[in-house]
């Protein structure tokens, strides 16, 4: 319920924004700032890089949002997809291999430091084992539990059937269990 009137929102904010309200528009760039950073930097790992992809992909949503068509995706989705295929671009022309960073991937809530630690850890290197992933296994794990989006919101972004994504995502699961696997696990 709360997932549909966070989209009424989104859509009343595309609606005055397409009429060229820049404050509607503002509000969107606040509500998506930190998401598609972090959907970037997991990509790029790197913040400067993160940071200009970010801004890239408002400046060309703001550019394309006429097109939007609200009934056909969701402006979350959407937005992602500007990102992916603005990734697309960015990596066709650096002709770079796609990564995840290592450290800083996955945050963690814990009120101890020792805890807080211990995740970094863990998150460093789950965050290496990734690393080793080929790069559509790493957009889909990206995107499905680092950016928590749908099965449906994946395959809208990377241009995919449901069922794609589902083989798409237990194929990266097995793959990242085979790389835990040989590389013997996490110690604590």
């Amino acid at each position: 319920m709360a997932s549909n009137q966070h989209a009424s929102v989104d859509d009343e904010l595309v609606a005055r924004s397409v009429k060229g309200d820049a404050e509607a528009f503002g509000d969107l760039y606040e509500r998506y700032l930190l998401p598609i950073y972090r959907f970037m930097y997991a990509r790029v790992g790197e913040v400067r890089e993160a940071e200009d992809l970010t801004e890239t992909v408002f400046f060309k949503a703001w550019q394309a949002l006429p097109k939007f068509k609200p009934g056909k995706a969701s402006f979350r989705t959407w937005l992602y997809r500007v990102a992916h295929n603005l990734l697309v671009d960015h990596f066709r022309t650096q002709k770079q291999e796609l990564e995840l960073p290592a450290e800083g991937m996955l945050e963690s809530s814990s009120p101890l430091p020792e805890e807080q630690v211990i995740a970094m850890e863990r998150s460093e290197y789950l965050g290496s084992v990734i690393r080793k992933l080929n790069p559509q296994y790493q957009q889909i794990l990206t995107l499905r539990f680092i950016n928590e989006m749908s099965h449906e919101e994946t395959a809208q972004i990377m241009d995919r059937s449901k069922g794609a994504v589902r083989v798409l995502q237990h194929r990266a699961l097995k793959a990242l269990q085979e790389q835990l696997a040989q590389s013997g696990g996490y110690r604590d």
